[in-house]
């Protein structure tokens, strides 16, 4: 939106788009279209720039305004996008892409090699949130506009995965140049819809990109995001028509949908894991033993049926079924009083203890935290519970602050994603201050064989101690939850979870 508006227009428009969203309003006072697409968030994206990204929904909103290298199919395969193919050395540390012709930018910049090349220094920059995920490139080689060849310090098997996320995703340069750090503001991508502007905490527009490069795509003039906090709030307005998706539905509906419903429900198994990290840098999770208490006492089974209604997987690890790396290691252990008690003696804790649980501030998180509560009374274990909005949890992780931190993760196709950074000695997202040579020594050989059943025998392995040590709570995989109108055609679900616009219709 405009600066240039006076403040009390921006305060009506503000009102109107807030009242839409609570479903106040009808469509019409917002200009809806029969061609624009509406999709609920249950939070308001951040930083538009995908160097800059951590949230969920910033990933749905950027598959509409960018392009990336390469994508996955529905079966969780690596496609061409960008690159429309690829050829790796025999030894694991070339990787030469060929890029499609006559592609350009929203802006009209060309995408080229030179682009590629720009946005992957761009996303080793100290200050890109990509740096750890392309740090294994040590040289770009610009063949050609349409070649370009990638060499590495190391094999690394996650790379043409990670490709398929935000580190693959092509900022226009000439754009980059021009906002500099407003860029964040100012997203230019090749993808089927050009960003319009955004009502913080109320809606982005996005308009259709008229001079996209695959024919016949994008099949409606616009995307519209609506930030609908509450789960309740964005089913209501599915219902009533308000928005065609939900990134989110509440669980208690799941089973409540009537023959006539004008929606339906998406509910397939995800990549991600919920659950909660123990900070073994201080007292009292310096202490495998207290640990491992902890975890055999929850009863994931009887979470997932009360509060998720059965729409996530109990869970023991970061893999879930739609992972090649899922093994035993994912079946959650029995509840053993017996055996807890026993730990806590050996660790000298026979008289129980208490600690501080750090919750998101959503209503499903904070009955999960009230049954954490009664399942560790027992044990003599007093958990205080504490609200806290997401960025504030993940500076307390960084900072080491924490006892105990909810914290759960999306999920990547990749399992390397899912569990180095989160256990590896000084990880970016170990935020349990773990690490063991061991478990290090494990996942650095997954990240350099090619063999997925040879990489899985490693995960197996770093598994069989992780589950002993407990940095990290396991609880569960989540189910892939979107509500969706009947009316909306050419939707793809994908196993990262993230809607996909450009084939949409209604």
């Amino acid at each position: 939106m405009s600066q240039s508006f006076l403040p009390l227009s921006y305060a009506l428009t503000r009102l109107f788009t807030r009242l839409a969203a609570a479903g106040l309003l009808s469509g019409a006072v917002l200009s809806a279209s029969a061609a624009v697409i509406n999709i609920s968030l249950d939070d308001d994206p951040g930083k538009l720039d995908p160097t800059q990204s951590s949230m969920i929904t910033e990933r749905i909103v950027y598959q509409s305004i960018f392009d990336k290298l390469v994508d996955l199919d529905e079966s969780g395969k690596i496609v061409p996008m960008l690159a429309q193919r690829w050829t790796i050395s025999d030894d694991q540390k070339t990787y030469t892409l060929y890029l499609q012709k006559g592609v350009k930018f929203q802006d009209g910049t060309p995408f080229n090699a030179k682009a590629v090349e720009f946005n992957l220094l761009r996303g080793q920059e100290k200050a890109s949130l990509r740096r750890n995920e392309l740090k294994y490139i040590k040289q770009i080689t610009v063949i050609d506009d349409s070649t370009v060849k990638l060499e590495l310090t190391a094999p690394f098997a996650p790379f043409m995965s990670i490709l398929t996320d935000r580190a693959g995703m092509m900022s226009s340069p000439d754009a980059v140049k021009k906002y500099g750090d407003d860029y964040v503001n100012n997203p230019v991508g090749t993808g089927p819809f050009i960003y319009k502007g955004r009502l913080k905490g109320a809606t982005i527009t996005l308009e259709k990109n008229p001079h996209y490069w695959q024919a016949g795509l994008p099949k409606v003039d616009g995307v519209t995001y609506k930030i609908m906090n509450d789960v309740n709030v964005a089913f209501n307005n599915l219902r009533s028509g308000q928005v065609d998706i939900t990134n989110r539905f509440p669980y208690k509906e799941i089973t409540n949908i009537d023959a006539g419903a004008k929606y339906t429900v998406i509910n397939k198994p995800s990549l991600g894991f919920r659950g909660f990290y123990l900070n073994t840098s201080k007292p009292p999770f310096d202490k495998k033993e207290v640990r491992e208490a902890v975890d055999i006492l929850i009863d994931r089974n009887a979470i997932a049926k009360v509060v998720y209604n059965g729409a996530v997987a109990a869970a023991h690890s970061p893999f879930s079924k739609a992972q090649f790396a899922h093994g035993d290691a994912d079946a959650p252990p029995k509840v053993d009083l017996a055996r807890a008690k026993a730990l806590l003696k050996a660790a000298g804790k026979e008289a129980g203890f208490s600690f501080r649980l750090t919750l998101p501030t959503t209503p499903y998180e904070s009955q999960v935290g009230q049954m954490i509560q009664g399942m560790l009374r027992p044990a003599g274990i007093s958990v205080t519970l504490e609200k806290a909005e997401l960025a504030t949890q993940i500076e307390a992780g960084k900072a080491g602050t924490h006892e105990a931190l909810f914290v759960g993760w999306s999920g990547r196709p990749d399992p390397d994603q899912n569990v180095y950074d989160f256990t590896v000695t000084n990880g970016s997202l170990n935020y349990s201050k773990y690490g063991t040579k061991e478990v290090d020594d494990l996942l650095q050989q997954a990240r350099l064989e090619s063999n997925e059943a040879k990489r899985k025998v490693f995960y197996d392995q770093a598994m069989q101690i992780l589950v002993k040590d407990v940095p990290y709570v396991f609880l569960n995989h989540d189910n892939v939850l979107f509500g969706i109108s009947k009316s909306i055609k050419g939707f793809r679900l994908v196993p990262d979870g993230v809607i996909r616009t450009a084939t949409l219709s209604k």
